[in-house]
């Protein structure tokens, strides 16, 4: 690796959490051979090393994109910058920094072209989940003004940049595009067949939203997209199937400590068996 990576040792134990601090934002940590974890408030960004160069996937809340900066040259060296940066799904959680660090780069952020039209950070009521059906349309008619410069400041129009998911992932040739619509229309994992790695967004989790008692406790488990930001619950349930059926060793979520061999893949089943064998949430 370029610069001789400082690799903070964070390894993914055989059928356990990944072991670490659940930092949010202290420590990168190192879950697989290349691929390198932070906790940046809460939600997952992932540092990928491929070939000669590396890739950002996914960048968090809005203004996280120092720190993201700072972690890539711990690992990459000084001066570092990405082949490419890709996001699961445009939610703030994932793509708040995302037009900071193009722009600071010089580069595109990679998306599904079904998340294009998220891009432009307005709500649209057919892309709409219960929080924006909820609260977020009430308060777009109360306040249409604020509304829409909170629209513009979330926009990521000027550098998105929608890529075919057949046709590999952009920077990552040993990688695989898995499309799991359900919690936005274009939500895309993505999986190294190499050593069954899989970076799952939002599409499954270690945290159960789902749960308050769970959240409260932040409780490990392997759990479904949080309802509430689900744009379609059913074909979100199919999604946990499909990424059932790749058989991860390494589970690698949007929100949650990582997990690691057989526990990953056999929770994911279960979880998998459970929203689609039988009614109810997980």
């Amino acid at each position: 690796m370029r610069g001789a990576a400082r690799r903070s040792a964070v390894v993914a134990a055989p059928g356990r959490p990944a072991r670490g601090r659940r930092s949010f934002g202290r420590e990168p940590g190192e879950i697989a051979p290349g691929v390198f974890w932070l906790s940046a408030s809460g939600s997952n960004v992932y540092f990928v090393w491929s070939g000669l160069s590396w890739v950002l996937i996914d960048t968090s809340w809005p203004n996280r994109g120092q720190l993201i900066k700072q972690t890539a040259e711990r690992l990459f060296g000084a001066g570092t910058r990405p082949a490419a940066i890709l996001l699961t799904h445009v939610h703030g959680d994932h793509a708040g920094s995302a037009l900071e660090l193009a722009r600071g780069w010089g580069l595109p952020v990679y998306v599904h072209p079904g998340e294009l039209p998220l891009a432009g950070g307005k709500y649209l009521p057919e892309y709409g989940d219960p929080i924006g059906r909820w609260l977020i349309e009430p308060l777009m008619r109360l306040m249409p003004r604020r509304a829409a410069r909170m629209a513009a400041k979330a926009s990521i129009t000027e550098a998105a940049q929608a890529f075919n998911p057949e046709a590999g992932v952009p920077g990552l040739p040993d990688w695989e595009c898995i499309p799991t619509p359900g919690h936005s229309l274009g939500h895309v994992c993505f999986f190294r067949p190499s050593d069954r790695v899989l970076i799952t967004g939002d599409a499954v989790l270690t945290i159960n939203f789902n749960s308050l008692w769970d959240l409260l406790r932040w409780k490990q488990r392997v759990s479904g997209p949080p309802w509430i930001s689900t744009w379609n619950w059913p074909t979100a349930k199919q999604s946990v199937a499909v990424l059932a059926r790749l058989d991860p060793q390494v589970l690698a979520p949007g929100h949650g400590t990582p997990m690691a061999n057989a526990t990953a893949a056999a929770e994911l089943r279960a979880l998998a068996e459970s929203l689609n064998g039988r009614p109810g949430q997980r």
